[in-house]
């Protein structure tokens, strides 16, 4: 049975704007496989749906010109669906009036795609040259993006009772996380903005996180993907938000 966004892991970071062509969007393709075992991203879809493989993945990729974007590249495989994708965001609907770069990536809600996740947002994180990224589980970020209130009329209360988070224009700086998820990926810089680590507060959370290459971390909530219909889970999402206030604008750091 084709996959459904109910068996995917969304993933997504995000980066500074690009300059000119920058490689990164090679990088994080090489960065996906190189993680993921038996990771192949060679085909492509277009906008009508025409699917391609493309034989020749990386002189393709090296010959267009993205300036910093690139298109759907995938694996091909409906039943253990792998993608990514990247776009840029304009200054005024970024954070801090910078444009800046995401990048989206879905995989698998099952053991591989599970068992990868951890590896493969750091690699994608830090190929892109991230602020900070997440990945959660399908399900979870649907309740997790009804946080955000992008209109002064939309007065209804975020679901679970999780706090209103601002919109991403109106955060104050691209380095402080927009919001939470399963696993977080935060820059040494957005860490250091979070004040995380603090050893005599981060006891719970540093049992789950480690450094990456690059000094940022990757920090999960729960052993198990977040899954908010559980009691305990929602728990860690919410005292979470309460250690970082910072985290969707809701104070400054």
């Amino acid at each position: 049975m084709p996959a459904t966004q109910h068996d995917e892991l969304a993933m997504i970071v995000y980066a500074p704007g690009s300059v000119g062509t920058d490689g990164r969007p090679m990088a994080v393709v090489h960065g996906m496989e190189r993680t993921f075992p038996g990771l192949r991203l060679e085909w492509t879809t277009s906008k009508e749906g025409q699917r391609t493989l493309l034989t020749e993945r990386d002189a393709w990729l090296a010959q267009k010109k993205w300036v910093g974007e690139f298109p759907l590249l995938h694996n091909g495989d409906l039943n253990a669906y792998v993608s990514v994708a990247g776009w840029q965001k304009p200054a005024h609907s970024a954070p801090g009036g910078q444009a800046w770069f995401e990048v989206h990536a879905v995989l698998p809600f099952a053991a591989e795609g599970i068992a990868a996740a951890p590896e493969v947002l750091e690699a994608v994180a830090e190929s892109a040259r991230a602020f900070w990224g997440l990945t959660t589980p399908f399900k979870a970020s649907v309740d997790i993006a009804r946080q955000t209130k992008n209109r002064p009329d939309d007065l209804r209360p975020p679901p679970r009772g999780l706090p209103v988070l601002k919109s991403p224009s109106a955060m104050p700086s691209p380095e402080i996380p927009h919001r939470l998820g399963w696993l977080n990926y935060w820059s040494a810089a957005a860490a250091r903005a979070l004040g995380f680590p603090d050893p005599t507060r981060d006891e719970d959370l540093l049992a789950r996180s480690r450094r990456t290459v690059s000094g940022g971390w990757i920090v999960r909530l729960t052993e198990a993907p977040l899954d908010l219909d559980n009691p305990a889970h929602l728990d860690a999402l919410k005292r979470a938000y309460e250690r970082f206030p910072e985290i969707g604008g809701r104070t400054t750091a």
